[in-house]
Order: structure tokens, then C-alpha cells, then sequence
């Protein structure tokens, strides 16, 4: 059964249905962004019957129920109820309507980018001089009629009164589709132009009039998965349209105002969400609308699964946990306000293992996208319970596994859905291991190629050097109490660049992550180019610090640095070492057999 229909209707048609308000816009439409000389083609194209493209309608009535708006500058008094939503074709709609049956000024933008207003004619004489000359036939005055030049100050044009539109010959585009009146008033004001004026309606006028616009009516019967990608597909010049903002139109349809649960409002007194959140743990500024709706659908999914399991239902007659776009679509807002509580403290929570994992500021932070099947666990294990060191150990080896094997990069709905109902069954019986554990594999040689710092295995090493207690080379802190105490902090070659370079050493070697470490900017000042034989010295010898050899190598030790190679300068042997302790750390975090995370 097609779910649409294919037809054509009167461009006048279309836009009387617009202005009386049987044709309005779906809330999560953005506002009309066409500029003057869009607007000024777009009249030029139709003047001369060229096709504009179609239109796409949804019909109302169905399932889909979004929050709905007049077309800008409709008047909002008096509206019929919508029978139609527009999905395509809004900027040229908008813009006709404004042109052709609204009395006042269009809202539009200079070439400059800046918000202008603007009434647009067509000169008579000119438009009938043949149908390549309408382009210059159709002017623009400014908000008063008139154009003017030289900073204003000289007027070009006066159109301010319909006297003078009749004794200049330029017919105001607002008067289009309906031209009489301005005919009842050119035989007052300019009775000579009579005649041209009918010579100008059956070649211009007419083209407007008769012009067809090609509709495309989806049914109502039409999902909203369907409608979302339908609009996605069709608006793809305009900004991406989110799924938050898609379910925010949804629920509005309902009376409820997810934007103002999210954001919050001062107006309707209404407190953020997201700001609770961001200030109750700082990592979670990085959490997007997206992720919160995205472990709620999980939840929600989730929780319809154990019921057709209770039901014994089979195959696929239960449904899936899902974080999928169409599951997050078809989330029910009674499932939203009744976990949105829940799950802020999940993530919350998620927040809190985090920094106890080392994790504490955004930038330390692998995958945004692990944390929402992390929060939903934690909003379903209830406040705290991830501190039971059984619960915590499979967490953390959980987490890790998603990290250093490099498992959340890209697509990720299916991983996360798996693992949220995967990670909640390993908690309660051992042998059901996550497919995110049993996957993750870590080799050796992967150290070698680590060298971005948004790489999540580079993010997530650094860390562990961090976790495993690594001290500062000139402050008496351990890295992780100076990143407390908001010290400048920074990851730093051990073998300098300047040296590594005049020992031919290729960059490739250098900037792996084997050759860096978190130290802090005075450190790093003390180390500069020098070679560690040097530059340890120095530490050791600066009034401020006085090491001797034994508790520098401590320091050294902390990061998993082999303090006798260093001390040589032996960049080889310091490598070779270096790997093998931070692969130790790897082995530890995801706790996994040596032969499992380097095969």
C-alpha cells in the first residue's frame, strides 16, 4: 500500500490554505532563512512558468502528532485547525506567501546577511518588453517604498502611496493574485495605462495565477520514523535536525515541554536538567540531550523485553532493548517523565565511577558514547550499588574493554543496546559475560600507532598511567591531586622532541604514546629539549625539589618509566620496556589474560 499521494494544486489554493491555517508547519521546522535575492528568483521563476520543485505535505489526523506553528507572519488569530504539516518546500512557501498575500513588508536578508524588510513590485513597462526581462522588471524597496542611494540620503524611488505605484507603472507583487483593486485605482490615478496594464496581466499576471505547484501528500497513516527520515532526506542544504528536537515537537503535541525540562526556563520557572546535572559532577557537561533520551529508550526498551519474557513470548515476538533512532522516536512521554528522575542520578552516578576510575575532566574522557548504557546500569542498580567491590571490578573491566578495545567509535547503537542488558545479567551471574568483554582485544603494537591525544586508547592509557598513582617530576603531588587542585597539566615527551630528532629518530616512534606522560608545565619548563641524562639531573639538583637518584626513580617507576634506560639516554631500551609496563596496566584495566589483549 503506497503511503503517499502525487498531485498538483493551484499555487493561489495552496497559499489561501496557508494563511487560513489548514497548512501549517510542524514545530521542529527552523525558521525561514531565504534572502532578498532568493526571494526576487524565486518570483522571477514562477513569472516565467519554470518548475520550482515540489512540495511535500503530511496530513493530520494519524498517529504522528507534532506541535504544530503558522507559517512566519501569519496572523495566529482566528487559524483553522491544520489539516496539512509542511515536511518540504517551507523557505519557497514561505516566502510566496509573504510575497503574494501578505499586506505587509517581507522579513528577509540583504546580501550582507542582515534582517531587512522589503516590498517587492514588478515595473509594467519593462516586464512587458518580453518574458527574459522580468528578472530587471521585479525591484525591491525597502519597510517605507522606497529605494534610496548614497548612504539614503538620495531618494531613487518613491512607492509610498498607491498613487504614485499607478503613475510609475511598478504593480506591488501583494497584489498578484488578486489585482482588481489595483485596477479600480489605476483608472483614477493613471486612466492612460489602462490598456497596458491588461496587455501586462495576460503576459505576466496570468502566469502567477494559473501557476500549478507539484504536492507530494504523505498519508497519515505515515510512522514518525518514516516522517523523520522523509525530512531528513528532502531538507538536506539545512542544519541536521536531532532527534531531541523531534521528540521535543512529539511531546509538545501533548503539552509538555521537553526543551524547558532539558534547558530549563526563567519564564515558566522550570529548572534544568542538564545544568543539575553538570553541576552536580563536572564530567557531565559533556552529556548531550541526545545520550539522556538515547538511556531512557534503553530503559524503556529494556523493561518491555523482561515483560514479553514474563509472557512467554518467543523469537521475535519480544521485543529488543534498543537505542536506535526509531526506538528513541517512539519513545512514550509517560516513559520519559517516569525515568527521567531515576536516570539523572544514573548519570550522576556514572560520573562518580568515572573520577574514582581517574576520569574527571571531559577532555580525559575516551567515549561520550559509553556513558549512556553506563547510566541507564547505574539507574537501574539504584543509588551506590556500583560501589560493591563485585559490581565495581566488573564495571571497571567492562568499561575498559570498551575503551582500550576501541568498541564505541562510530555507529554504536547496537553495542550500546547489548550492553546494557548484557553488563545488568553479568552483574547477577558470571557466566554471562558481555559481548563487549569477550570482543575487546588490545595488541602491542597498537602503543606503537598511538600518537592522537582524541584517540580513545590514547585518552584511556594516559589515564591508567594516572590511576596507577603516577607522581609529578617537580611538584610533591601525585598527577591525579594536581588535575584536583586544577594545577596546568599537560601529556609531554619523556625523550624530548629537539633531542629525538637530532638522534634521527623518526616522528612516528617519538610521538607514540610509549615516549609521553602527564607531567606539569613546571616540569616540562625544567625538561625543554635536553636529554633525560640532563635534564634528570637538573630536576634533581633545582634548589626546589632536592631528589636523590633513589626517590626520583620512584617518580620515574610511577609512570612506568625504566628509570636506568632513561638515565642512559638508551631511547631503545626505554621503549621496549615502556611498552611492556603500560601493557601490564591494559591487561590489569580490562582483566584479561595476557594472550587475550596481545595475541
Amino acid at each position: 500500500m503506497t503511503t503517499f499521494d502525487s498531485t498538483k494544486l493551484p499555487l493561489k489554493e495552496l497559499l489561501k490554505d496557508i494563511v487560513q491555517g489548514k497548512i501549517q508547519l510542524p514545530d521542529f521546522q527552523r525558521g525561514w532563512v531565504w534572502d532578498d535575492e532568493h526571494v526576487r528568483s524565486l518570483l522571477v521563476s514562477l513569472g516565467r512558468s519554470f518548475p520550482v520543485g515540489a512540495v511535500m505535505l503530511l496530513e493530520t489526523g494519524g498517529n504522528v502528532r507534532f506541535q504544530v506553528r503558522p507559517v512566519e507572519n501569519v496572523p495566529e488569530q482566528g487559524l483553522l485547525a491544520p489539516e496539512q504539516l509542511i515536511l518540504d518546500g517551507q523557505q519557497r512557501l514561505t516566502t510566496l506567501t509573504q510575497v503574494l498575500r501578505l499586506d505587509g513588508p517581507v522579513q528577509t536578508r540583504n546580501e550582507k546577511g542582515r534582517d531587512v524588510q522589503r516590498f517587492y513590485y514588478i515595473h509594467i513597462p519593462t516586464a512587458l518588453e518580453g518574458s527574459d526581462r522580468l528578472d530587471d522588471a521585479i525591484i525591491a524597496t525597502d519597510e517605507t517604498r522606497q529605494q534610496r542611494s548614497e548612504f539614503k540620503r538620495k531618494l531613487d524611488l518613491d512607492l509610498s502611496s498607491r498613487e504614485l505605484e499607478c503613475q510609475h507603472l511598478y504593480f506591488p507583487c501583494s497584489a498578484i493574485l488578486d489585482p482588481m483593486s489595483w485596477l479600480k485605482d489605476l483608472y483614477q490615478y493613471n486612466p492612460a495605462a489602462v490598456a497596458q496594464f491588461f496587455d501586462f496581466k495576460d503576459a505576466v499576471l496570468d502566469a502567477y495565477n494559473e501557476y500549478q505547484l507539484p504536492l507530494i501528500v504523505l498519508k497519515k497513516e505515515t510512522s514518525k520514523e518514516a516522517v523523520c527520515l522523509v525530512f531528513e532526506k528532502v531538507n538536506t542544504g539545512g542544519v541536521p535536525l536531532s532527534v531531541f528536537e523531534l521528540v521535543t515537537a512529539s511531546y509538545a503535541a501533548d503539552g509538555y515541554n521537553l526543551r524547558d525540562d532539558w534547558y530549563g526556563s526563567a519564564q515558566r520557572k522550570t529548572l534544568s536538567r542538564y545544568k543539575r546535572m553538570k553541576n552536580a559532577e563536572a564530567l557531565l557537561e559533556t552529556v548531550q540531550n541526545t545520550d539522556f533520551l538515547q538511556s531512557i529508550t534503553l530503559l524503556h526498551t529494556l523493561q518491555r523485553r523482561r515483560e514479553d519474557i514474563a509472557a512467554n513470548k518467543q523469537g521475535k515476538s519480544i521485543a529488543p532493548v534498543s537505542a536506535k533512532r526509531s526506538a528513541v522516536l517512539e519513545l512514550p512521554l509517560d516513559a520519559y517523565k517516569q525515568r527521567a528522575d531515576a536516570l539523572e542520578g544514573g548519570f550522576i552516578q556514572a560520573a562518580r565511577f568515572l573520577r574514582d576510575e581517574c576520569v574527571r575532566q571531559t577532555r580525559d574522557l575516551p567515549y561520550r558514547t559509553q556513558l549512556a548504557p553506563l547510566a541507564a546500569v547505574m539507574a537501574e542498580l539504584g543509588p551506590n550499588r556500583w560501589r560493591e567491590p563485585r559490581i565495581y571490578q566488573k564495571l571497571a573491566s567492562w568499561y575498559w574493554c570498551g575503551v582500550l578495545g576501541e568498541l564505541y567509535g562510530g555507529a554504536v547503537e547496537t553495542r550500546v543496546a547489548n550492553d546494557v542488558e548484557d553488563v545488568l545479567a553479568w552483574l547477577d551471574d558470571d557466566s554471562q559475560v558481555p559481548r563487549t568483554v569477550q570482543d575487546a582485544n588490545f595488541q602491542a603494537d597498537r602503543l606503537k600507532s598511538l600518537r592522537s591525544r582524541q584517540s580513545a586508547a590514547y585518552k584511556g592509557v594516559n589515564v591508567l598511567v594516572q590511576r596507577a598513582g603516577a607522581k609529578d617530576f617537580y611538584w610533591k603531588s601525585t598527577i591525579r591531586e594536581l588535575d584536583a587542585d586544577e594545577v596546568a597539566l599537560d601529556i609531554h615527551h619523556i625523550f624530548p622532541r629537539d633531542w629525538c630528532i637530532k638522534q634521527g629518530i623518526e616522528a612516528k616512534v617519538y610521538d607514540s604514546i610509549i615516549n609521553k606522560t602527564a607531567i606539569s608545565y613546571r616540569a616540562n619548563r625544567k625538561i625543554g629539549g635536553a636529554a633525560p641524562s640532563h635534564y634528570l639531573s637538573a630536576l634533581q639538583q633545582d634548589k626546589q625539589v632536592q631528589l636523590g637518584d633513589t626517590e626520583m626513580d620512584e617518580v620515574l617507576q610511577s609512570h612506568g618509566i625504566p628509570s636506568a634506560t632513561l638515565r642512559n639516554d638508551d631511547f631503545d631500551g626505554f621503549y621496549a620496556q615502556r611498552a611492556e609496563r603500560l601493557m601490564v596496566l591494559i591487561q590489569a584495566a580490562m582483566k584479561k589474560e595476557a594472550s587475550e589483549v596481545a595475541p
